[in-house]
């Protein structure tokens, strides 16, 4: 690695990387307090588990109507613009939750069909965002920097539940002006959405070639090298847009990436009520729930890191389901809290694990607006398991009265995850040949 590499490479990452992880640290805490608002608002709703269940899922049925739609047009109008009116928007729906029932009560809905209606437009605003910043990061970091990039990337997602369920539990304790906690937690973990919509605006760069920041020679080597490995991949094999969405190896990832977002979300939304029914607080149900979040993110670390070492991602991937499946299997199966919760750290290490490795493979083989679109419909078809997994965990809780059915379905599906991500086909060689090339 010669200078100039070593210089630009630590330039972008401190340019980029920093804002990007608090944009998705707002993106995913308001996708999930509404877990944690649960706690409170289901009582004050008359919300039953199913129906708990189903609103949250519905989020990723408009998520998935409009992912990619939302990418092709990223791609077009740049990410600057987009993401700052992706995070606007879904930041004033968020918001719009805390005011469900008096929605319900100006409309003539319930207060049922309220929360299902907000939580499609929050689907609806969000879509496009994930796959838009890893196209984003295509754009701007090499192959071989980009598990540990998309991995530093991914960090939010735990680190917002590290940080956000102490807080949103605590929030749920807060009251005034005519509002009570629940309500509280969706307006202000709202707001950093919101005021980042405009730092997008006007700090992000949509493409090297406009980076002014970058001196001559890094813009210059970083252009040259992400345009040697493109047209690597076009020698190989150049996909048209409708090529990627119906491409078996696409929709095989899709498959892949379902049963690893199974875990997240399915297990996620109900991790504080599994927690609290250990016979904690509010407030301590916000702590130990930061738990598994935590050695989530160092999960990411490690197998990013040892994954770009390598340059392999099949093994990596295949090893992270293998645990995670363990982890939920285990928890469904045990009663004592404290080896459910360990069970439970155990399975998300590796969702965790697995979630940046897996966005390595397809940007190896996808390049330009197929990439966009190729991204959005992996994500798009994968994230419907944010609806099904929680639907499910919710559907079976009230049928058999516990969450070990749910734990277990959950668990099948990385098993799935894990037999077809090892059926695939990825040229590690790619890889090799393009990191060899550029030097």
């Amino acid at each position: 690695m010669d200078a100039v590499e070593t210089r630009t490479i630590a330039r972008l990452t401190r340019r980029l990387v920093p804002l990007l992880v608090l944009c998705y640290f707002a993106a995913y805490l308001d996708r999930v307090n509404v877990g944690f608002a649960k706690l409170e608002m289901s009582r004050a709703l008359g919300l039953s588990e199913t129906v708990f269940g189903l609103g949250a899922g519905l989020f990723f049925l408009s998520y998935f109507a409009f992912e990619v739609p939302s990418n092709l047009a990223l791609d077009r109008l740049g990410a600057r613009v987009w993401i700052a009116r992706i995070m606007l928007t879904w930041g004033i729906l968020s918001g719009a939750m805390a005011f469900t029932p008096h929605i319900a009560g100006l409309t003539g809905l319930s207060n049922t069909q309220t929360f299902y209606f907000l939580r499609l437009l929050l689907g609806a605003a969000e879509a496009g965002f994930f796959p838009g910043i890893i196209l984003y990061l295509t754009l701007w970091f090499p192959a071989v920097y980009r598990a540990r990039i998309v991995g530093l990337f991914m960090a939010a997602v735990p680190l917002s539940s590290v940080i956000g369920s102490p807080v949103s539990g605590y929030l749920l304790g807060v009251s005034g002006w005519g509002l009570v906690g629940w309500q509280w937690l969706f307006i202000l973990e709202a707001l950093p959405a919101i005021l980042l919509a405009f730092v997008v605006l006007l700090y992000l760069t949509d493409r090297p070639a406009q980076a002014t920041w970058l001196a001559d020679d890094e813009r210059d080597w970083l252009t040259a090298r992400l345009e040697q490995e493109s047209a690597r991949r076009r020698r190989v094999r150049h996909f048209t847009v409708l090529q990627s969405l119906t491409n078996a190896r696409v929709l095989g990832l899709a498959l892949v990436y379902f049963g690893t977002v199974a875990g997240l979300y399915g297990v996620g939304f109900f991790l504080p009520t599994i927690v609290k029914g250990f016979g904690l607080t509010d407030l301590q149900t916000g702590w130990v729930t930061a738990i598994p979040y935590l050695l989530g993110s160092v999960g990411m670390v490690l197998f990013t890191r040892h994954s770009d070492k390598h340059l392999e991602r099949k093994g990596h991937m295949a090893c992270a389901l293998i645990v995670a499946a363990a982890g939920f299997a285990g928890a469904a199966v045990v009663d004592a809290p404290v080896l459910k919760m360990a069970l439970l750290c155990l399975g998300s290490l590796g969702v965790f694990g697995a979630l940046p490795v897996f966005w390595t493979l397809p940007t190896a083989f996808l390049t330009g607006t197929a990439a966009a679109a190729g991204i959005a419909i992996i994500n798009a078809l994968g994230n419907l398991a944010g609806f099904l997994g929680p639907f499910v965990m919710g559907w079976l809780k009230d049928t058999t009265g516990s969450f070990g059915s749910g734990l277990l379905v959950i668990a099948a599906c990385a098993v799935v995850a894990l037999v077809v991500v090892l059926l695939l086909q990825h040229d590690r060689a790619l890889e090799r040949v393009v990191q060899l090339e550029a030097t």
